[in-house]
């Protein structure tokens, strides 16, 4: 899978994807990621992506023209199978949709900066605009490496456990169980019985009742109620 990301600051993503387990997905040639600088793209040699916007007010907006040039110059060979805007007005990202991304083939996110994008950019280009939550960042980096991160673990191959993606939160509509670890107490608190009894169906009933009642003490608007 190749993920591209089309940015003004692409020293902002660096270290997200050096490390753990993206740093993993790439070293097994599982993901690809390709941090593009928007400025290659300016509209001068002064390196302008940005103008005043039409109409007044306060900040600036990363121009049409940078824009579409990068991405026509970026889709020559291939075409990309969705081009997301990060933006807080876009769809709230949940599970589904980085399990819906994580079958793609090659995907372009744009990180907005400063207002935005000219929206004529989102008519013509955009498939898809994704909020990660109810609040504004400085720019669309942060998101953007949100986004890599939970789609680039569920590609197969990438976790050393391809079970473990399927039994996290929000899988099936549910927060994960408590887990526990050694020692068996710790501070007068002790590990639950039935963990510690080898029963894998048992073991498995217990972490499906945990699952319920924490997502409909937590989070019972997952659940439809």
């Amino acid at each position: 899978m190749i993920i591209e990301i089309l940015t003004v600051l692409p020293e902002l993503l660096t270290s997200p994807f050096e490390h753990s387990i993206m740093k993993r997905a790439q070293s097994k040639g599982h993901l690809t990621i390709k941090l593009h600088q928007l400025r290659d793209w300016a509209i001068n040699k002064h390196g302008q992506v940005d103008d005043y916007q039409y109409g007044g007010g306060a900040g600036m907006v990363i121009m049409c023209e940078p824009l579409a040039n990068a991405i026509d110059d970026l889709q020559k060979e291939e075409k990309f199978d969705e081009i997301i805007f990060v933006t807080p007005d876009g769809k709230r990202f949940d599970q589904k949709d980085a399990n819906s991304l994580s079958l793609k083939n090659r995907i372009l996110i744009i990180c907005g900066h400063y207002k935005g994008i000219d929206q004529r950019i989102r008519d013509l280009y955009v498939t898809q605009e994704i909020s990660i939550g109810d609040y504004v960042l400085s720019g669309g980096e942060l998101a953007a490496a949100i986004i890599v991160d939970a789609v680039g673990r569920l590609i197969p191959g990438v976790l050393n456990d391809e079970t473990s993606a399927l039994t996290d939160s929000f899988q099936d509509n549910l927060l994960a169980p408590p887990v526990y670890s050694r020692p068996v107490i710790f501070r007068d608190l002790e590990v639950p019985p039935v963990l510690l009894t080898g029963d894998p169906k048992k073991v498995e009933e217990w972490r499906s009742t945990q699952a319920i009642a924490r997502t409909k003490e937590r989070r019972p608007d997952i659940m439809g109620e």
